[in-house]
């Protein structure tokens, strides 16, 4: 028995403990979002030197059958291949690089397919191609060899589309994003949707290397069959800086922040206009959601807002973005750096530090948040229009619909938001209120008419849910209803049910 507390811990040898097979299944279900997994893989291209990057999006007929990832980068040789297709492999990364864990290519790749091939060529080699195959790979950590003649016939395809002499293409098969079944337009659906909002994933991210001249991103949709292109894409940066005129004349303006670990670190503190309705500011995710730090690391945003717990985000605060170019911290001292690359870790020491951060004006940074924050409320009296607080919305609400609400709407604070599910309900109803769980059941009769025969999904009839949203806050906001929004609600419940009814019998003729 210890006598006393030991701080040493005593050891008696080491053994070696490689990992199970089952560690390619851990890395491949690390949450990897689809635009996320995209933006690692570019990353590498980036590294690779690439001017031109080609996402392409394969079909035959309605069916999506492989996605595509091709640059024009320096490419690999057979050794530095197997380096990349290595779990954890270490390719001798420098400090301007994007890459870090060595494990980016493989966790993002098979999180999103049953496998992933990359076929590469240098100037002075052939090109070579592996397969990490997710049913082999876990059985052993077996990777395959591809045949010369297919890496080569591979390459030959996407000669000039961007491959010139030397170049990169990473195939994924099997991806469990596309849809099982392409027909009634779900494929179109799908593309529509996916593409649109990828775009706008690298367009933010990789802004600063798009809006260079010397960097591309394609994103391109085939038939394998046919060879007709359907579309082909050109992504645009995405700039969350880009505001024509500052909401506030005095900024931006650079703060620093003095942290005993590292040094000084600047923060470039701005002030959007008010109620811009450029894509740069509300293009992607809710405002509330996109104040706050944008962390760069070389050039490459691996955070857009938030205020990693120096405060709570506030509607008021939503002009308020800081950017921050991460300084070299490879032991994450202050700065870590999560390996999805979405996100900063920030230690207690820099959220201290920002107390005592000050600009060359000595405006400290708390004076900057009351700035953006007045920039704001004054905005709101200039309109004339003093808006009541809504009940926040919540599940079953399109993203896209809440980050509306929550840019238009005054939200109360402390309420549970207002879901929305779809249940069975006695055909004479189109809804139910269930005040204490705060859900607003719709009846799933009357479903299919309104998506006019589209699959269902959490967030679908937007337009539907939108109104009743705006109709029922008195419901939701009164513990007891009186007579007149009970009145008010059968009147609603009878005239819902009618044009729902219209509507299944449109479908039926």
């Amino acid at each position: 028995m210890v006598s006393e507390w030991q701080f040493e811990v005593p050891t008696a040898g080491s053994k070696r403990l490689p990992p199970d097979g089952r560690y390619m299944e851990a890395l491949s279900s690390q949450g990897y979002g689809f635009d996320v997994a995209i933006a690692d893989l570019v990353d590498n291209s980036i590294d690779a030197g690439a001017q031109n990057v080609v996402i392409h999006f394969l079909r035959d007929g309605d069916q999506l059958v492989s996605l595509v990832i091709v640059d024009d980068g320096k490419g690999m040789d057979e050794d530095e291949l197997d380096v990349a297709m290595t779990v954890g492999g270490r390719r001798g990364y420098d400090k301007r690089s994007l890459g870090m864990f060595g494990t980016g290519l493989k966790s993002a790749s098979l999180s999103h397919a049953n496998s992933v091939t990359v076929v590469s060529r240098t100037k002075r080699t052939r090109p070579a191609g592996r397969r990490w195959l997710m049913e082999r790979a876990k059985h052993g950590f077996e990777c395959d060899i591809i045949e010369p003649k297919y890496a080569q016939d591979f390459i030959d395809f996407y000669q000039g589309r961007p491959i010139a002499f030397q170049g990169t293409i990473v195939r994924w098969d099997g991806v469990k994003d596309f849809p099982q079944n392409g027909s009634g337009g779900q494929t179109d659906r799908y593309l529509h949707r996916t593409v649109n909002k990828l775009g706008l994933h690298l367009g933010l991210h990789l802004h600063r290397f798009l809006a260079r001249d010397d960097f591309h991103i394609t994103i391109s949709i085939q038939d394998v069959r046919t060879g007709i292109e359907y579309a082909n894409y050109g992504v645009e940066s995405l700039d969350p800086f880009a505001y024509p005129v500052s909401g506030d004349p005095a900024y931006p303006s650079d703060f620093t922040v003095d942290l005993p670990s590292l040094g000084q670190v600047r923060l470039d503190a701005h002030i959007w206009p008010p109620r811009s309705s450029l894509d740069e500011y509300k293009a992607f995710g809710a405002v509330v959601e996109r104040e706050g730090f944008y962390f760069y690391r070389n050039d490459r945003l691996v955070q857009a807002g938030g205020w990693n717990n120096f405060r709570q985000p506030e509607q008021h605060l939503a002009l308020a973005r800081v950017a921050v170019d991460l300084p070299d911290d490879s032991d994450g001292t202050v700065f870590r750096l999560t390996v999805k690359k979405e996100g900063v870790q920030a230690s207690p020491e820099f959220v201290a530090s920002l107390e005592d951060a000050k600009d060359d004006q000595g405006r400290t940074f708390a004076q900057y948040l009351s700035e953006a924050e007045r920039v704001y409320r004054e905005a709101r009296k200039r309109a004339g229009v003093t808006r009541r607080a809504a009940v926040p919305p919540g599940r079953g609400v399109d993203p896209q619909v809440r980050q509306v609400i929550e840019e238009e709407l005054p939200v109360l604070t402390g309420e549970e938001p207002l879901q929305f599910r779809w249940q069975k309900l006695p055909n004479d109803k189109f809804f139910e209120i269930d005040q204490d769980g705060h859900l607003l059941l719709l009846n799933q009769h009357y479903r299919a008419a309104l998506l006019g025969g589209r699959g269902g999904s959490l967030n679908d009839a937007p337009m539907v849910k939108s109104l009743m949203y705006l109709l029922m806050q008195d419901a939701f906001q009164r513990e007891r209803m009186g007579s007149r929004l009970k009145d008010n609600i059968e009147l609603w419940q009878s005239v819902l049910v009618a044009a729902a009814r219209a509507e299944l019998d449109r479908v039926a003729d």
